[in-house]
């Protein structure tokens, strides 16, 4: 494949007014969406208390939004690299949105099973698909730091969830906490028409006038102006020549190892990430603390996810991303194992801190690492393949969780602790460090 860069002209616009504003649009549809990914967990006690749900249909309720999820982050993931990124930038928010809706209407526990499968072929699209388009408009100086920052809108779309289950579904119920947190993603909707088309998308399209323009608007909002001297018209001439890409191609010599381990990294970390959290509020049930004290304590979980992204973003660009994604992973496993042993409250609620601390630091870190691993042609497939992964996981974990669970707490926990180990094995295998590195657009 023909080197093409437009890394130069992204250089010269730089960072500014118009990436800020980026960030808080892509990173409130992640809050939005990670609402509708935790709230089944937030709200299970009480679902399963109206519908008397047995273990193996609460493990399905866990489950129905990752099957839709699996098939989104594939197909959002191809159709992206195909069609482009903003259409996918808005339909897949726009999904979400209506079925999340939907869902508080469910009449009964088949039909919300359906909506929520529904759900998440909207969810497991926006996550590759905003990723990508942020990461394609980011100089390369503290890109690290400023994916890891997006990713960060996750605990802030946990702490939402956790924080509206607690106000909500004691007075008002769980339909009622499904519909409010559907409306954010509704109102993203129509605020993602105003972002333009990814310029990298553009230039390896065949379209370089387009994303010549695209990135002079970028650099008038952020007060700079390019200047285009002879190599710089030449980029412009050479990004007007298409550029196709194949599925195979993330087996290319080059990409092949990359793309296995990373995988296997996003499969195991979820294995971790969703056998546990999936199921956080009822086993703080089962170690002894009453349903009222659930909530508040599951919000105190999610308070501690904001370190661990905030920490992550700061070493990505210190340490590496690789290095960082290990040291969290195995942390993860260490709290994970920590929490499975504990047993008098302060010790559950110290493990639960801690494991929530490093989990999604190393989610962070593995967001920042994964679209910089891939060249324009290929971003969203690889990050939607990789990220099927998950969804493959997250269909699986749940279920596992409830039925292990059943058996032997800690033995799930151990199970999930030793997910996480796998993963950071993996991360430290991995070939190369994209810290620093220019964003390859063919």
């Amino acid at each position: 494949m023909r080197h093409l860069s437009l890394d130069p002209l992204v250089e010269q616009a730089g960072y500014g007014p118009f990436q800020r504003r980026l960030l808080w649009v892509c990173g409130l549809g992640w809050a939005a969406d990670a609402m509708e990914v935790m709230l089944v967990s937030f709200a299970l006690p009480a679902m399963a208390a109206e519908w008397a749900l047995s273990a193996a249909q609460k493990g399905l309720l866990a489950t129905a939004l990752f099957v839709g999820m699996f098939a989104g982050a594939l197909i959002w993931g191809r159709i992206s690299d195909v069609v482009g990124r903003k259409f996918g930038f808005m339909a897949t928010i726009g999904i979400d949105s209506v079925f999340g809706l939907l869902s508080a209407f469910s009449p009964n526990f088949a039909v919300f099973l359906v909506l929520r499968m529904l759900t998440g072929f909207g969810v497991g699209g926006t996550l590759p698909v905003d990723y990508a388009v942020f990461a394609e408009f980011l100089p390369a100086k503290d890109r690290g730091k400023r994916l890891v920052l997006l990713e960060s809108f996750w605990a802030f779309g946990t702490l939402a969830a956790a924080g509206a289950a607690w106000l909500i579904v004691p007075r008002l119920g769980w339909r009622a906490l499904f519909a409010v947190s559907a409306l954010p993603g509704l109102l993203l909707f129509a605020v993602r028409s105003f972002v333009p088309e990814s310029p990298r998308y553009l230039a390896v399209s065949g379209r370089g006038e387009e994303a010549l323009r695209v990135i002079e608007t970028v650099a008038r909002r952020n007060g700079k102006e390019l200047k285009l001297d002879a190599s710089g018209a030449e980029q412009a001439a050479d990004a007007g020549q298409e550029t196709k890409s194949r599925v195979l191609d993330l087996f290319s010599r080059e990409l092949w190892i990359t793309t296995l381990l990373l995988w296997a990294i996003w499969f195991f970390i979820s294995i971790g990430y969703y056998g546990i959290f999936t199921w956080i509020p009822s086993w703080l049930r089962t170690k002894g603390f009453s349903l009222p004290a659930v909530y508040p304590y599951s919000y105190f979980m999610a308070l501690a996810q904001l370190p661990g992204y905030f920490s992550a973003a700061y070493l990505v660009e210190k340490i590496g991303r690789r290095f960082t994604l290990g040291i969290y992973l195995a942390g993860s496993g260490i709290g994970a194992l920590a929490f499975s042993l504990a047993v008098s409250p302060v010790g559950i609620v110290v493990s639960a801190l801690v494991l929530s601390f490093f989990a999604l630091g190393a989610w962070g870190a593995l967001y920042a690492y994964t679209p910089e691993a891939y060249p324009t042609i290929i971003r969203t497939t690889g990050i939607g393949s990789a990220s099927s992964m998950t969804r493959i996981a997250g269909m699986i974990a749940p279920f596992v969780g409830a039925l292990l669970a059943g058996a032997s707490l800690t033995a799930a926990l151990g199970l999930f602790a030793a997910a996480y180990g796998i993963a950071a094995l993996a991360a430290f295998l991995l070939p190369h460090e994209t810290w620093g590195a220019a964003l390859e657009d063919a």
